[in-house]
């Protein structure tokens, strides 16, 4: 509960307001029994027509303070619980936000999209139940016993009977219950796991007719999850019947004891009357108890889930007296770098590098799949941090840095293209938020982006779908670095970011980043050979380890990785 006292320092005031007006409703209905039964037995019974007319009267009163109650706690119970949730929906996002991609990778995407949704709507409307019915049960169960022990306390030994008894069925259902819940979200992260897995190769699927596959897949998942539900409500199921069962023999008991109390003229027909009508509201009350403890169970596992985010802690540990404010030069500097993606418990993905690139200098990075160029850039961003030894920037280990900050001076474009929704000019002004439309078209032109812009009807204002899915590859590509140049960063990392992009168009770009990255460091990762021979060095990478790093004639002279490379791609002829 700890994640969440913020919300209830917050919501507490209102939150008890509505109470105060839950109160007064369930005060309304606790009253009007009691009035009935004065009703019959002083007025219908004697004929007396003006007890008739008052205690009609008064519950008429009664029953309008009761609805303005239910008015005021409805509007109030509404603006709170969906506040609560906007505010934990949004407040579990930046939490999730400022989570490093180790936290993320652990956590699963699928699941975190699980308990930003429907993880929150099951707490939310835990709440939203407690403002309305949850409290007022035990209030109308534990005032329905009072007024009825008041009426008649012998016929009251019914209820402490009954109730007990209910109250142990409520508790075994509560404690049968929670494990099946639990399961039930753990099922639902799993579907939610296959269908954004498909929505995001859904061209993949189209391509190689995968469809039967996918359903499969999603068939399984969606078995599992009903399966699951089931098994949880059918646990659940056994026990409305109980409640129901007990307490229709309690009401049973209090007709056939009342008759004959009736006979004897030891108690009124109203008295009956009214203590059924306190009996049929125990029985909702517990009825409507026992199915707050079956949301509670599942809120709890909900609230369980949620709190795992909120309590996990970055992985990304930055220094109590991190650097502020500072102009980087561009020197980048390995010194005895590891690293691996679950720490010392799996083969290191970079082993022993050692590395000096030097400011204004652009530097190739070249290697087989899996080689580990990509992760060599990403610990200098700081999205992972190093096993062992240090990454330095001007000499200064990035981990003294402002981690923001940092990351404001490096632009990269990653291996694959990520757009958002919104217009072209949008998705390249998340480079630099307040950039001139000149900027962007200066960017642009470099990256080769500008001349198939223009030719859309809506220019730089075109909308794109979700992910630019109505662009193709390499446009994408291209948008993405001049989203990285307009930036205007002090280092620029292009990660493959030309894979897509035809030979004659690569190199145009090629020849605008020279100029563009005069006073840059610049770091080009490539599979072609070609994107890094006129790099000032190049770096081999051969399972996770420097090679060799040098020019590309002195490479060719002298590294037998790079001749092969350069061989596969080019051709034996033009060694």
């Amino acid at each position: 509960m700890y994640a969440f006292k913020k919300y209830i320092k917050k919501y507490w005031k209102p939150f008890l307001i509505a109470l105060c007006f839950l109160v007064i409703e369930a005060f309304a209905d606790l009253m009007q029994p009691t009035i009935m039964s004065k009703l019959i037995d002083d007025g219908v019974y004697y004929k007396n027509m003006d007890n008739v007319i008052k205690y009609g009267s008064l519950m008429l009163i009664i029953t309008a303070i009761g609805a303005i109650g239910a008015v005021g706690r409805n509007i109030i119970s509404s603006n709170v619980s969906q506040s609560f949730g906007s505010d934990l929906r949004l407040d579990l996002f930046k939490k999730v936000q400022s989570l490093s991609f180790e936290n993320i990778d652990k956590l699963e995407p699928a699941s975190i999209i699980t308990r930003l949704t429907n993880d929150v709507t099951q707490i939310q409307g835990f709440v939203h139940g407690m403002m309305r019915v949850f409290v007022k049960s035990p209030i109308v169960c534990v005032g329905s016993i009072v007024m009825a022990s008041i009426l008649n306390p012998k016929m009251a030994v019914i209820l402490f009977i009954v109730v007990p008894i209910v109250s142990i069925i409520i508790y075994f259902s509560m404690k049968t219950g929670y494990p099946y819940f639990t399961k039930v979200q753990k099922a639902l992260d799993k579907l939610n796991e296959v269908m954004r897995e498909y929505l995001s190769g859904v061209r993949v699927v189209k391509a190689f007719n995968r469809f039967n596959y996918e359903t499969d897949r999603f068939e399984e998942k969606n078995k599992e999850l009903a399966d699951q539900n089931i098994k949880a409500m059918r646990v659940m199921a056994l026990f409305n019947p109980f409640i129901t069962f007990v307490v229709n023999i309690g009401i049973a008991a209090v007709l056939w004891l009342g008759g004959i109390k009736v006979n004897k003229g030891e108690v009124q027909v109203g008295q009956i009357i009214a203590f059924v009508n306190y009996m049929t509201q125990i029985l909702f009350s517990l009825m409507t108890i026992s199915n707050v403890f079956m949301m509670f169970i599942r809120a709890k596992a909900s609230a369980e889930r949620i709190s795992s985010i909120f309590l996990e802690e970055n992985t990304i540990k930055s220094s109590e007296k991190y650097i502020e404010n500072f102009n980087i030069k561009g020197s980048i500097e390995f010194e005895n770098v590891s690293f691996s993606y679950n720490n010392e418990s799996s083969e290191p993905v970079l082993k022993d590098i050692n590395l000096v690139i030097n400011p204004s200098e652009t530097v190739g990075i070249i290697g087989a799949t899996g080689s580990g160029k990509s992760t060599l850039v990403n610990l200098i961003l700081r999205f992972y941090d190093t096993l062992s030894g240090k990454i330095k920037v001007d000499g200064i280990d990035v981990k003294e840095y402002n981690i923001k900050k940092l990351r404001e001076k490096i632009a990269i474009v990653p291996q694959k293209s990520v757009l958002f929704s919104g217009t072209i000019l949008d998705n390249i002004k998340w480079g630099k938020e307040d950039a001139t439309l000149e900027e962007v078209i200066f960017a642009s032109k470099i990256s080769m982006a500008h001349e198939f812009i223009v030719n859309f009807k809506e220019g730089y204002n075109t909308e794109l779908g979700q992910g630019g899915v109505n662009l193709s590859g390499g446009q994408k590509q291209r948008i993405a670095i001049a989203r990285a140049l307009v930036k205007k960063p002090e280092i620029l990392i292009l990660d493959d970011s030309t894979s897509a992009v035809d030979v004659n168009t690569e190199a145009k770009i090629r020849e605008g980043l020279k100029k563009y990255s005069m006073n840059l460091t610049t770091i080009i990762i490539a599979q072609r050979i070609t994107s890094v021979m006129r790099a000032d060095k190049i770096i081999v990478l051969d399972n996770g380890k420097v090679a060799a790093v040098d020019t590309h004639d002195n490479l060719m002279k002298k590294c037998k990785i790079y001749q092969d490379i350069f061989a596969s791609q080019m051709g034996k002829e033009f060694m």
